[in-house]
């Protein structure tokens, strides 16, 4: 059958309006780089179901695909979503060595709080507001900041009496304000990422660790430790970042973006909040499994880490008051947990 010249063109207009109107609603992949062990808490409590909402969200058009090996190491995880080797990472700001996450730090210090909903979504306001964490965040977009929960001392063998026990005591951090508080108690500190906790500390390399309670059972620590120092609302703390490669977010529809968004922010930080409660609860019960001991930091020891802490806090203030920020005003929100002087 002969085709005349009107169908063709009618039939040619036809496909160009459907191929533009399956342009509109193209489904985007977005590919998340997760470094943390497939079933760690943070991982299906938070980054799967977040990943979940985003398609949700968008009603199908963007998806989050989570990898169950990273394309990198731990600590280059922020350069890799900068770089656009992934679209979406996450990590702690402490792992990179140099200043770039300077302001993070108001995420770190001590006596930030005993409920990681709340440490997580005052972090968020805190530093997006009042520090310009997006700033600091140059490459990326900011989707969300969270903690975790109340940062503890976890140990093989050794109970911490007196300010000097903490002398010879080889201690993994996770570098920034924990490794410099530690080191200021008189420790020996060593940087590594989670993942190497087990097999440093089965072989002695370390006595122990800065960590959060879920490690207990995140890591399989309770059958290799023996004490466990907890400190009113926190020894420590640590900030995480999830961001998005900049120019692959400019490349979803506005619509979309802001669909994103409702589901990140400080969405995104109570989502991960509840999630580090939630494993923390469950490192608590295992420790009581295990008859590991758990104890409060006595008053000498307490006021040790304060006398510690508190030289670093003003370093801290005057290093981003030097940058415009008012770093003072800024802790006080986030310390809700901070022992009066």
């Amino acid at each position: 059958m002969k085709m005349t010249k009107r169908a063709f063109l009618a039939g040619t207009a036809l496909a160009a309006s459907l191929i533009g109107s399956n342009a509109a609603f193209a489904e985007t992949e977005l590919v998340l780089s997760s470094w943390l062990p497939p079933r760690h808490p943070l991982v299906i409590g938070a980054i799967k179901p977040w990943a979940e909402k985003v398609e949700e969200a968008t009603e199908g058009r963007v998806t989050v695909r989570v990898l169950a090996k990273p394309l990198g190491a731990p600590p280059a995880h922020f350069d890799m979503a900068r770089d656009g080797v992934a679209d979406i990472t996450y990590g702690l700001h402490s792992f990179t060595s140099d200043d770039r996450f300077l302001r993070s730090r108001v995420g770190q210090f001590s006596f930030l709080g005993d409920d990681a909903v709340e440490t997580s979504s005052n972090f968020w306001t805190v530093y997006t507001e009042q520090l310009d964490a997006a700033a600091e965040h140059e490459g990326t977009h900011l989707l969300g900041l969270f903690t975790h929960g109340p940062g503890v001392l976890l140990s093989k063998d050794r109970h911490f009496s007196t300010p000097d026990d903490f002398s010879g005591f080889k201690v993994r951090t996770p570098g920034g304000y924990p490794a410099d508080l530690m080191s200021g108690l008189g420790a020996t500190t060593l940087f590594m990422s989670s993942g190497e906790v087990y097999e440093k500390l089965t072989r002695g390399v370390i006595d122990g660790l800065c960590m959060a309670m879920d490690s207990v059972r995140a890591f399989k620590l309770d059958k290799h430790i023996t004490d466990v120092m907890t400190v009113p609302g926190g020894l420590y703390n640590t900030s995480w970042f999830l961001v998005m490669n900049e120019g692959k977010w400019d490349s979803i529809d506005a619509a979309d973006q802001e669909a994103i968004m409702s589901v990140s922010g400080v969405a995104f930080s109570e989502l991960a909040g509840q999630a580090w409660n939630d494993a923390d609860a469950t490192g608590y019960d295992a420790t009581g499994s295990a008859d590991i001991t758990v104890y409060e930091a006595d008053a000498a020891v307490l006021e040790a880490i304060q006398a510690v802490a508190s030289p670093l806090e003003q370093a801290w203030v005057e290093a981003v008051a030097g940058q415009g920020f008012d770093g003072a005003a800024a802790l006080a929100e986030m310390q809700t947990a901070k022992p009066a002087q």
